[in-house]
């Protein structure tokens, strides 16, 4: 019986690093769903069993009374076999920016939040404040998961008529990230959609952070507004949609409030650049007094 902690030690170490279990279970020759069975319940039990010093048949007999799929005259006649297999099969080594720990999760993430953005898929306008004037900015998004299910597919249709299309990460029902890059490939300007989540099954509202950059590439944080128009993920449906700039003096009843969330003075974030030899402290104050004007 010691092959079976081995077994388990062994799946343990493929899967930590990359290894899929149906991966393990081919490479054995056995249904994944034995494989899955054996390393989630029986050989965890099993274990536990014998630590608390139950002999090792009655231990195994206990563990595989837990599952109705993992018979023990097959599993005790192809250890040897199994482990066998396992020990023949190993991880991909890492190589480039494949260890990163970051994009890893990302990549974990992404399928996740494809499965959770069905409460939150829609054709949406967003209100926020211009970088170009003293005026409320109303852009469509639309978001919906991507063809294949894998990502959560976001597209951006600026006040200008140019559209983006992103990525969005959901996470927990709590918080989501909408992200672009609003220039043509290679160059790089990525703009953020921070986005809270209310504690609602489908919100029809969505407020958070618009994180860009402004026209001088300078970094910019401004407060945004996200109110769905329709259930629809058609992109038909969504290219209908227009965005527009409405100086404060066109205002409508219906856009006044969110002109007053979203662009009043303490609604926006800025920096600058301040020339300088220096570089030192002072600068900060220059860069604040300059943002003043």
């Amino acid at each position: 019986m010691d092959e079976l902690l081995e077994i388990y030690k062994r799946i343990e170490y493929l899967r930590n690093n990359g290894v899929k279990m149906k991966e393990m279970a081919d490479m054995a020759n056995m249904p994944a769903s034995v494989l899955s069975a054996l390393y989630s319940n029986v050989l965890p039990t099993f274990i536990s069993q014998t630590k608390k010093g139950t002999g090792a048949e009655e231990a195994l007999d206990y563990a595989l009374s837990q599952v109705n799929n993992v018979s023990k005259k097959r599993l005790t006649a192809n250890l040897q076999e199994l482990k066998e297999a396992l020990y023949k099969l190993e991880p991909t080594p890492a190589t480039g920016l494949k260890d990163n720990p970051l994009l890893n999760m990302l990549a974990e993430e992404m399928p996740r939040s494809a499965q959770e953005v069905y409460n939150y898929s829609g054709i949406y306008t967003s209100y926020s404040l211009s970088s170009s004037a003293n005026a409320l900015k109303i852009e469509p998004y639309l978001i919906a998961p991507a063809e294949k299910k894998d990502y959560v597919r976001v597209t951006h249709m600026s006040a200008y008529g140019t559209t983006h299309v992103g990525i969005g990460l959901f996470s927990n029902h709590q918080t989501a990230y909408l992200q672009f890059n609003e220039r043509e490939m290679p160059q790089i300007a990525l703009f953020t959609i921070y986005l809270q989540l209310p504690m609602y099954d489908f919100p029809h509202m969505f407020k958070g952070l618009y994180l860009s950059l402004d026209y001088n590439r300078n970094p910019i944080a401004r407060r945004i507004v996200l109110v769905k128009q329709s259930d629809s993920t058609d992109m038909d449906d969504f290219l209908e949609m227009k965005g527009r700039i409405v100086p404060e003096e066109e205002l409508t009843d219906d856009l006044t409030p969110y002109y007053n969330y979203t662009c009043q003075p303490t609604d926006c974030i800025k920096t600058c650049t301040v020339p300088s030899p220096r570089l030192d402290a002072s600068d900060l104050e220059r860069e604040k007094k300059l943002l003043e004007l």
